[in-house]
């Protein structure tokens, strides 16, 4: 194989794929990326064996053929090269080794065989429909801070995507919960989608696919299997194995009666937050809210650090109440709405508070209260 390509080029691609490739792995060929030169274009592809991702870039193929390189190492060098270079790559013989050239400098590599680089992007994916590059990624950045980082509840280490009746008729719907707060997206169901299974998206998916919507405006194709699924971008495409597991029965949590209503205006909101919980503790990050006629109190205290209250306007006219939330889940949820002011619909003290965006009815989030 031998080739000339843009360093920008090479290193956009290899930013993609490269991230794929975990950092310590038992087996040798998932730390390298396999690189095919063909007709006019160079194909990345990196995996580790539940999440595979394949890039084509523009390339000047003089001759055509494969190999895998060092995922981590190519990169480093490609992002230490100098700007607006070219590099040519050329793979010869039997001796394991590309060479790697631009200007003055040369690298070799050791490369491993391509044979036993594994395929996983293979496979009938029965259901397919595009989605908007925007709605893709409204439905990501408005649940995925909400995947459970705890193992052993694997089953809620994702985003479940699945196709529901909303409010407005037939929607794709994300939702993903921790336990302690749950975030709920949704858009109109796109074509092709009506009939899809229910799938968990792992965490890791989720971020390398919000990686990949930055760099597109275009639509984004995504097909699925019960236990696979494809998000395909332009010159990209990425394959990931789904988490085989069962989703709770979200909607169960989601109170539909809670009657003490809170409208604020939530970038003072935020702010109020913020300011007062510098007092709550690293471990509860505990905050107050007392609830009257017309305005809401935050306030903190810790034994080590003293105590805080700061008092805002806010639409409230049922009986006074306090309750308490982690405030770093609050700023979450907050930081998710668009709009200029947000609804906390709550019952008492001890139940799931529903917060909305005023503006958008799509989006629901559900937070549980902690004793302070």
């Amino acid at each position: 194989m031998k080739l000339t390509i843009e360093r920008a080029a090479l290193l956009k691609s290899l930013a993609h794929v490269q991230s794929v490739v975990e950092r310590r792995t038992t087996i040798p060929i998932l730390s390298n990326v396999k690189l095919e030169g063909r007709s006019g274009a160079l194909s990345l592809n990196a995996t580790d064996m539940d999440l595979d991702i394949i890039e084509s870039v523009a390339a000047d193929v003089s001759r055509p053929g494969a190999t895998t390189a060092p995922a981590h190492t190519f990169y480093e060098i490609v992002r230490k090269l100098p700007e607006g270079s070219q590099v040519e790559i050329e793979v010869s013989g039997d001796d394991g080794q590309m060479t790697l050239r631009s200007g003055r400098s040369k690298f070799s590599l050791a490369c491993l065989p391509v044979e036993d680089f594994p395929v996983l992007s293979g496979g009938d994916l029965p259901f397919s429909f595009s989605l908007s590059a925007t709605e893709l990624k409204a439905l990501i950045d408005r649940t995925r801070f909400a995947i459970s980082t705890e193992e052993t509840r694997y089953y809620l280490n994702g985003i479940y995507l699945h196709a529901a009746v909303g409010e407005s008729g037939d929607v794709l719907r994300a939702v993903a919960t921790d336990g302690h707060r749950l975030a709920r997206a949704e858009v109109t169901l796109p074509e092709g989608a009506a009939g899809m299974p229910g799938v968990i998206v792992p965490r890791k998916t989720v971020a390398e696919v919000r990686k990949l919507i930055d760099e597109t405006d275009g639509e984004v194709t995504v097909s699925l299997s019960e236990t696979k699924l494809r998000f395909a971008f332009g010159d990209a495409q990425l394959t990931s194995k789904l988490i085989d597991g069962t989703f709770p029965d979200y909607e169960r949590v989601i109170p539909a009666d809670n009657d003490k209503l809170l409208e604020v205006d939530c970038k003072s909101f935020a702010q109020a937050v913020d300011r007062v919980s510098a007092i709550s503790t690293e471990k509860s990050r505990a905050i107050k809210l007392s609830l009257d006629k017309g305005a809401v109190t935050l306030s903190a205290s810790s034994p080590e650090n003293g105590s805080a209250v700061e008092e805002i306007e806010a639409s409230y006219t049922s009986t006074p109440l306090e309750i308490g939330f982690n405030s770093r889940y609050l700023m979450d949820i907050l930081a998710q709405v668009e709009g200029e002011s947000a609804r906390f619909a709550m019952a008492d003290a001890a139940s799931p508070t529903v917060v909305r965006e005023i503006s958008d009815g799509g989006a629901v989030y559900v937070l549980m209260p902690m004793r302070v």
